[in-house]
């Protein structure tokens, strides 16, 4: 249950929250919320799709198993919480705990099923692109950054390209199942570096992994985030 401060915070922030994302949830991947519970959501594209950067032995556990336990794991805990009836950006933005834990995580793989494409359009374009120059002086430049944030973070986690509230655009190491919704951004793109993300297709070898993500990553689905 949550204490007095965490239960203000949630009754306080839900409507913010629903309209703060209205936006960038209609255009997500999302898993929906019913008397039953938080739902499967199904993939835009079939499991082989994303071969050979991603193999559909992969995605077989990494969609079919690991989202599905998180989704169900979820669905425990929050009976007879605050949370039973919430969505998943409100569940990350409001709750700890083991909750929090398997919403962000949860959350975090709807996005990025969510972000790549067999014919992913491979650069960003308008607004965001200019943002993303803006920053980091290129997209290439970017890439280097965010690549090199997703090799060198230790351990288990997730790295994002997220934004605050007027546009300004961030790159966050987030371990475990970190989400950047929790500090008030928004997320847009999101690698997992878990390793059961890619250890059947790749061991080891995580920063040939992460090079060859860029290629199914598709900017017109990242945009609609921003």
């Amino acid at each position: 249950m949550l204490d007095k401060e965490m239960g203000k915070r949630y009754f306080i922030g839900c409507w913010i929250i629903l309209m703060g994302l209205a936006g960038w949830g209609q255009h997500s991947l999302r898993a929906q919320t019913t008397s039953s519970g938080i739902q499967m959501p199904q993939l835009p594209y079939a499991l082989n799709a994303l071969a050979p950067v991603v193999s559909e032995e992969t995605m077989n556990y990494h969609y079919g198993k690991h989202l599905k336990a998180y989704i169900d794991k979820l669905n425990v805990l929050i009976v007879g919480t605050p949370f039973e009836k919430s969505d998943l950006e409100t569940i990350v933005k409001y709750s700890t705990g083991p909750i929090y834990d398997n919403g962000a995580q949860a959350l975090n793989h709807i996005i990025y099923f969510n972000t790549f494409s067999p014919n992913a359009r491979q650069q960003p374009t308008g607004a965001l692109l200019e943002a993303i120059e803006e920053k980091w002086g290129s997209f290439e430049n970017f890439k280097e950054e965010f690549s090199n944030a997703a090799v060198t973070l230790f351990g288990s986690g997730w790295v994002w390209l997220a934004k605050d509230d007027q546009g300004e655009l961030f790159i966050f190491q987030e371990s475990n199942g970190g989400n950047p919704l929790s500090r008030g951004f928004i997320p847009l793109l999101g690698f997992d570096v878990w390793e059961h993300a890619y250890y059947l297709d790749y061991q080891n070898r995580r920063p040939e992994h992460i090079k060859n993500l860029w290629t199914i990553v598709d900017w017109a689905n990242v945009e609609k985030r921003y």
